[in-house]
């Protein structure tokens, strides 16, 4: 015991020191965890010795791990998710699966032979991208609500599903019989249904019995976990499993953003330990396990960009939202340690293979992180080649009216840059005030959703990046006579307002151009770009809940909000 906490201190703070250099050196901190791992375990400095120590640290990091990846995952969202998301992630899946197996069985790596399935767990683990590289960039570069960033969550969710079914069978794989399977996936459906049953109708009035005293509610949310996960081991499957259900069971729970929010310290504590006693495990690399995790890393990065971005551009997603995705998930998943490592204890894959596996881990996360960062640049770089090799973006599959090609739109008097919330609510508002100024407005923008959307309503669009000076110029943006910018700086990729104005006033000197700011500062710099006039929405927003208040104060508020009803009810958005 005495040993076991030794240990634990020499790897919190072993993690926590490069963990500080990874921060400053802007690198995932995952990598510096498993750096921490090897320098004190056993294949290192070999300051951690005791591999029960190792297999105790690693265990309950995992489940811990596996519990909140449990919570994050939204029943709700999965069953409303589009048919777009579902082809996508089962193009990904089931081809990136295909070409995992027909890859690693071609290197020799054993599917089956000798109770070794190597090339089948590399396959699932290839498939599985990372949740915590990609959410963390995409939320630093405010992409998550963007057409990309959730077709690429959407995906994720799909993948750690995906995850779960290879989980229930994985015991079963030294006797794949029909039987077997049935049995397993048997099994994890009763662990389910009781506890989801149990989370439906029993926790809720129990928590919200204690929902007042916060150390019952995260002793409430542990015992369930590691009650699921003893349930789990009795069903023959595993606490890891069992944890995992457990999480899934109380993602729509009531007061699963209380618990997430208690659990989320002790999760990062544990999951810290988890990677740790991962990078304990990875032996100093042989040239041939350097060589089969380069071999792993490219394989998952030209499979994804092949199986990602095929379903979507066949969708007619346009190429732009066809790659980012694409370029977003080509890494390795947390989830796939997890796999691999469950393969590892089950005696189904070799050490080597694992060890390799986790280098391809540690060079794709270090890579993707930076290609993350340059996607829109990187993007706009292959969307030429692709075009020049015969694939057809949206503006070449529905040229723009009045000209033979698509390259030069017909010019409007009114021009919208840009198609967002603000652009969606002001098209509904002249649809109800003056509809036939309609016919004089124009949109340019690369959401393909946008652009299918307005076709069909018969508005004129223009598909294309307006970031991009050669869309302005091919769009015929020097003959409008009022251009509005309506994305704020925060939602641009590769522009921001002031920029934009700037190239606008060169192409068209005489247009009235209207641009909106962030913060108030920005205002003076977008009149100084050129701009004539220029929005800030939280004024307006101000301006209504003064209002709200007044009514509440008049008693008047149940008014209020009929009105507002009324005109949401009336309303035709195309970004509800």
């Amino acid at each position: 015991m005495h040993e076991l906490i030794g240990d634990i201190t020499l790897s919190i703070l072993f993690a926590w020191v490069l963990g500080l250099l990874a921060h400053f050196s802007r690198q995932p901190l995952i990598l510096a965890y498993l750096i921490a791992g090897f320098l004190i375990g056993p294949f290192g400095t070999g300051w951690v010795k005791s591999q029960e120590s190792i297999s105790v640290i690693s265990e309950l990091g995992l489940i811990f791990m596996l519990f909140m990846i449990g919570l994050e995952i939204d029943l709700k969202k999965i069953v409303r998710a589009g048919k777009v998301i579902l082809f996508a992630a089962g193009g990904q899946l089931l081809g990136g699966c295909l070409l995992g197996i027909l890859f690693f069985v071609g290197l020799g790596l054993s599917m089956g032979g000798g109770g070794k399935f190597d090339a089948l767990y590399l396959c699932v683990a290839c498939a599985l991208s990372s949740t915590v590289i990609i959410v963390k960039v995409l939320y630093e570069k405010r992409e998550l609500d963007t057409l990309p960033g959730r077709i690429t969550l959407g995906v994720l969710v799909l993948q750690d599903i995906f995850a779960i079914l290879f989980l229930a069978v994985q015991p079963s794989l030294d006797n794949l019989q029909i039987g077997v399977i049935l049995l397993s996936i048997l099994r994890v459906g009763v662990l389910v249904a009781t506890a989801l049953v149990l989370s439906r109708y029993v926790l809720p009035r129990l928590f919200q019995q204690i929902a007042r005293r916060p150390e019952l509610i995260l002793l409430g949310a542990l015992a369930w976990c590691f009650l699921i996960g003893e349930v789990a081991e009795r069903l023959h499957l595993s606490r890891e499993m069992g944890s995992l259900v457990a999480g899934v069971s109380l993602s729509t729970f009531p007061y699963a953003l209380d618990v997430t929010a208690k659990v989320t310290t002790l999760r990062d504590f544990f999951i810290t330990l988890f990677f740790v006693a991962l990078g304990m495990t990875i032996p100093v690399p042989g040239l041939s396990v350097i060589g089969l995790a380069l071999l792993i890393a490219a394989f998952t990065v030209v499979s994804r960009l092949v199986t990602t971005f095929t379903p979507l551009y066949l969708m007619k997603q346009g190429l732009r939202a066809s790659l980012l995705p694409a370029i977003n998930l080509a890494q390795i998943s947390e989830f796939s340690l997890v796999v691999i490592q469950t393969g590892v204890a089950a005696g189904h894959i070799s050490t080597a293979t694992s060890s390799a596996a986790s280098f391809a881990f540690v060079v794709l996360a270090v890579l993707s992180t930076f290609v993350m960062t340059k996607s829109g640049e990187i993007t706009r770089f292959l969307i030429g080649p692709l075009k020049r090799v015969g694939l057809h973006d949206l503006d070449q599959a529905h040229p723009a009216e009045g000209s033979e090609d698509g390259a030069h739109g017909e010019s409007r008097r009114i021009v919208i840059l840009g198609f967002f919330r603000a652009a969606s609510a002001l098209l509904s508002q002249i649809e109800r005030q003056n509809e036939a100024l309609l016919e004089q407005l124009s949109v340019i923008d690369f959401n393909p959703l946008v652009f299918r959307t307005l076709k069909d309503r018969g508005l004129h669009v223009i598909y294309g990046d307006i970031s991009n000076v050669d869309t302005l110029v091919h769009a015929g943006i020097g003959k409008a006579e009022i251009i509005i910018l309506s994305v704020p700086d925060s939602l641009l990729v590769g522009a921001n307002n002031e920029k934009l104005v700037r190239h606008v006033r060169s192409l068209n000197p005489t247009a009235k151009i209207v641009a909106t700011a962030d913060f108030l500062a920005d205002v003076n710099d977008l009149y100084a770009a050129g701009a004539d006039y220029v929005t800030v929405t939280r004024i307006s927003d101000a301006s209504e809940l003064f209002s709200v208040i007044e009514a509440a104060e008049a008693g008047l508020l149940e008014e209020k909000r009929a009105e507002m009803d009324t005109q949401l009810a009336e309303r035709r958005e195309v970004l509800p």
